[in-house]
């Protein structure tokens, strides 16, 4: 898929970043490797002796570093380094200009993350359209981009996939009373963001399947 595809593209791009991250010294931006970055806004504190200025870290090699660091970890939205820079003190113009150049190599790309987090969510939790739409608002998708990405859900596989997860919850419901059973179904859907109306037609379909509530 193009989301994929970009997303792999954006990999072997970071493999090449961070190499270039070590030819322009950012490692030594990491003093004593205590696994913590100076602020990112140059605001470090001053080295004692003489020559202490040269010892700065340049504010943006730091805060390539950091975001360098959270997409090593996995894909991420431009809000969530935002996000990341503000909490490491980073200045809002030296983060703007580092994400930006990020964003012209492929490193970050808000479109392939929603197209790669739709199809993940889908496939480990079987998310709806309305809870993917509300997490990726909250990981700070813009909602354009959110409705591309979920216009080309199909409403019938969206129900297949819901029959697949109440077929599975059932396994452990067997033996309740239809009506609880009825009720957690259609609880355990809602939160996957599966509308009232789909919901209630699966989980009846379901039961109605069921040799404990088949009719005599």
């Amino acid at each position: 898929m193009p989301g994929a595809d970009r997303l792999s593209e954006a990999r072997a791009v970071l493999a090449a970043a961070e190499d270039a991250a070590s030819a322009y010294g950012l490692g030594s931006a990491d003093p004593g490797r205590s696994g913590r970055e100076r602020p990112a806004g140059g605001r470090g504190t001053p080295s004692s002796g003489s020559g202490a200025s040269s010892a700065e870290p340049d504010p943006h090699a730091v805060a390539r570093k950091i975001v360098l660091r959270q997409l090593a970890m996995g894909p991420r939205t431009r809000r969530q380094l935002e996000d990341k820079l503000r909490d490491r003190d980073c200045d809002p113009q030296v983060a703007a200009r580092v994400l930006d150049r990020m964003s012209d190599v492929g490193l970050v790309d808000d479109e392939a993350y929603a197209e790669m987090y739709v199809r993940s969510k889908q496939e480990t939790k079987g998310l709806a359209a309305t809870a993917l739409r509300q997490e990726l608002r909250q990981k700070g998708v813009a909602d354009e981009l959110v409705d591309a990405t979920l216009q080309d859900i199909d409403p019938e596989q969206e129900k297949e996939q819901a029959r697949a997860l109440v077929a599975r919850r059932l396994r452990s419901m067997r033996g309740l009373d239809r009506e609880v059973q009825t009720r957690r179904l259609a609880a355990f859907l809602a939160r996957k963001g599966y509308g009232a109306g789909v919901s209630w037609q699966v989980v009846r379909e379901a039961l109605d399947d069921l040799p404990e509530h088949g009719r005599d």
